[in-house]
């Protein structure tokens, strides 16, 4: 069996695997190729120069000149230092994902013979749960003939969604699932009252 012949990168193809140079975000410097910028910022007199000019201006104050709006006319530039620029962007970026909280999944386990004491004890977690923005998925196993129980289990899963309805939203009623009747819980939206 022949294979295909392989591709050949003549001069002018581009090869994805060989990158000469890294891409960046924002046009810096001599990568700003249109004749007039307008120049912005703190330590600038803001106003429409030269690209040659604002390069000279950059240059005497040791930063860069960065292109921030490319698509106005003329284009928007900005002298700055750009890897403090960078470093203070993925910074925030960072802020802003450890701040977002992703929801979970917090499981709680009953039996049909669970007793009043565990009932309460397993409740409190589920509210805490819930008030920290957490989904709660709650449910009964059945061991052996204990499935002949059904009734106690849907039961205990009605008081528990009783105990929670302040908290927590069921998404529906008790289903059976093999040997387990579960029920899940959402917070409810905390709304600021006016």
């Amino acid at each position: 069996m022949a294979f295909p012949p392989r591709p050949q990168f003549q001069k002018g193809n581009f090869n994805p695997r060989f990158k000469r140079e890294q891409q960046q975000e924002h046009r810096t410097n001599h990568m700003i190729r249109v004749p007039q910028v307008r120049l912005v910022g703190d330590n600038v007199e803001v106003g429409v120069y030269s690209t040659q000019e604002a390069l000279k201006i950059a240059n005497e104050q040791g930063l860069d000149l960065v292109e921030i709006s490319p698509n106005a006319d003329p284009p928007v530039c900005k002298i700055i230092d750009y890897n403090k620029f960078l470093y203070e962007k993925k910074k925030k970026e960072k802020e802003m994902k450890a701040n977002s909280k992703v929801s979970e999944v917090k499981e709680i386990r009953f039996t049909p013979n669970t007793d009043e004491h565990d009932f309460n004890f397993k409740a409190k977690h589920a509210e805490d749960f819930l008030k920290d923005g957490n989904k709660v998925k709650a449910y009964v196993q059945f061991k052996g003939r204990a499935i002949m129980f059904k009734e106690r289990g849907e039961l205990l899963l009605l008081k528990f969604a009783e105990r929670l309805a302040e908290i927590g939203a069921p998404e529906g009623l008790p289903k059976l699932e093999g040997k387990r009747m579960l029920i899940i819980f959402a917070p409810k939206s905390q709304k600021k009252k006016k």
